[in-house]
């Protein structure tokens, strides 16, 4: 989760409110705070919240609760006829959405340029899919000539980029760390920003002009975004909107096709009913739309239901449980008396979950320690790293971590990813995991996987803890057959019968998976379905 840093002299001048009133709330808008001190407190807040990712944000919302200003937050947008970005044919077919902003009047200081850089990396990593959907392009409006131009070149253009003293090829950028971090997202031609002198100010997603970059003695800004998707640059810019509106710029509108109207506001209907019910309060409509209006949300009773007016920048807010959280949070979760259910019945654990626990059990007995890995991985561990076949692969769609992107087939690959891990501590290191795993249809099946690292790791010690484990268990009779598995060595593996039926895979681990994963000992292992 992501954390920001709030000077706590800092933020008393934006909210209008002491020190203490300001730390008492912080949790009450849904920040957990991971650090505190006289001088700064760090909280984290949650992804979908992107607006909390600078202090700005978070006294938008302080005010709300602590009653210093309350009801909608509006992104007012001036205009300005000659703030103009056109769109040529060009880049339309590679990176086709464009929006963008000016913003005057301002004072951003040290702090304020950290934080709008925070800012612009967090909207990059979330809603921006890695620059991929959106990227945000922040500019020294008093180095820039209107009208704007949006357009595609070559890879032989130049121009000197950002922290840069001297002129270089859209192809030597690519060749930079940074270019080489997302230049995957441009092909033949590239997207550029010209101004009206020609003067190049951005390649995106890559990297600004050195000529319009941005100090803490800028006080007029351009923000342009760009990306594949509109609403995703729509919704980008209306969060950087609303941050730069509440450190005290005037915003102005850049024309742009097609543009962005952040705005604009969307409407929701709540039932009081569903609210009381939820929260098992007796709210008055009044009361509830009080409490909306403290989270900074418009809110007006409309027949027998309330309407609430949402800002653009609040696309957390999907539904009506939604909506029943503002509530919450407005009135005041600490506000919510515990009560006893009215149900007398008993919990009690799940059987196939009293089946794992023994089996747990009998693997601790046998010196192993549990791991817990995600069943999210990614493709280096589950099947570049151990040699496995990856054409059944099941890939989530738009992750937000490279490490997260794919649903595990197997939990051997991740005990020897958490082996290599611990490459400093002592031998032996034996582990073991009780998960779900999933076959290509998106079947779940529970596993049991177990490997142990040490000079004398061999196939027969393996096979000893397998025997153990089923004979503890279950009184249960395996037998091995051998065969052939890309992650154990050749010879040196086998299947695992049980009542003629293939259930698993055992062996020592192939010296060439070991090198892959960096482990510097033998290491022996075995996979086994659990029917349970």
């Amino acid at each position: 989760m992501p954390v920001v840093t709030l000077y706590l002299d800092r933020l008393e001048k934006l909210v209008g409110k002491n020190k203490n009133k300001i730390i008492g709330a912080l949790p009450f808008l849904g920040l957990d705070i991971e650090e505190q001190n006289t001088e700064y407190i760090r909280v984290e807040y949650s992804p979908n919240r992107a607006d909390y990712a600078t202090d700005a944000g978070i006294s938008a919302g302080l005010q709300g609760l602590l009653g210093v200003k309350t009801g909608l937050e509006k992104i007012v947008l001036k205009k300005e006829k000659s703030f103009v970005i056109k769109t040529t044919s060009l880049v339309k077919k590679i990176r086709p959405a464009v929006c963008g902003l000016v913003a005057r009047g301002g004072r951003l200081g040290d702090e304020g340029v950290r934080q709008l850089i925070a800012l612009q990396e967090d909207l990059h990593f979330g809603i921006g899919r890695r620059r991929k959907k959106a990227s945000i392009g922040i500019h020294d409006l008093d180095t820039v000539t209107f009208p704007l131009t949006y357009s595609a070149v070559q890879k032989s253009h130049k121009f000197v980029p950002l922290t840069g003293t001297q002129e270089m090829t859209v192809q030597e950028i690519l060749g930079t760390p940074v270019g080489g971090q997302y230049g995957n997202l441009v092909g033949d031609m590239v997207p550029v920003i010209f101004d009206a002198k020609g003067n190049t100010i951005s390649l995106p997603p890559i990297i600004n002009s050195s000529l319009t970059a941005i100090s803490t003695h800028t006080t007029n800004l351009l923000v342009e975004v760009t990306g594949t998707e509109r609403t995703a640059t729509g919704d980008t810019l209306a969060v950087v909107a609303a941050t730069l509106q509440n450190m005290g710029f005037a915003l102005f509108n850049l024309r742009s096709d097609p543009g962005a109207n952040i705005s604009k506001t969307k409407t929701m209907k709540l039932e009081p009913a569903l609210v009381n019910q939820i929260l098992g309060v007796s709210l008055t409509n009044s009361q509830i739309c009080n409490s909306l209006r403290k989270c900074r949300l418009g809110a007006a009773v409309s027949g027998t239901k309330i309407v609430c007016t949402i800002p653009r920048f609040r696309f957390d807010i999907l539904g009506s449980m939604d909506l029943i959280e503002e509530v919450v949070l407005g009135y005041g979760i600490e506000k919510l008396l515990p009560t006893l259910p009215q149900s007398t019945s008993v919990g009690q654990k799940n059987e196939i979950t009293k089946k794992l626990d023994n089996i747990e059990q009998i693997m601790v007995g046998l010196g192993f320690t549990e791991a817990l890995n995600s069943s999210l991985g990614s493709m280096q561990t589950l099947y570049h790293n151990p040699k496995r076949d990856s054409s059944g692969v099941i890939e989530v769609t738009e992750s937000k971590s490279q490490e997260h992107t794919i649903l595990r087939d197997s939990i051997l690959p991740e005990l020897l990813e958490n082996l290599s891990g611990n490459i400093h501590e002592q031998y032996p290191q034996k582990l073991f995991e009780t998960g779900v795993v999933f076959s290509e249809k998106l079947e779940e099946s529970n596993l049991l996987a177990c490997v142990s690292a040490h000079r004398d790791a061999s196939f027969t010690e393996a096979k000893s803890t397998l025997q153990s484990v089923l004979k503890t268990f279950a009184c249960i009779e395996c037998a091995t057959k051998t065969s052939e598995h890309p992650i154990f060595a050749r010879g040196k593996s086998a299947d695992i019968l049980i009542g003629g039926k293939k259930v698993g895979i055992i062996g020592q681990i192939d010296p060439r998976v070991i090198e892959n994963f960096k482990i510097r000992v033998p290491v022996c292992g075995f996979e086994l379905a659990l029917f349970i």
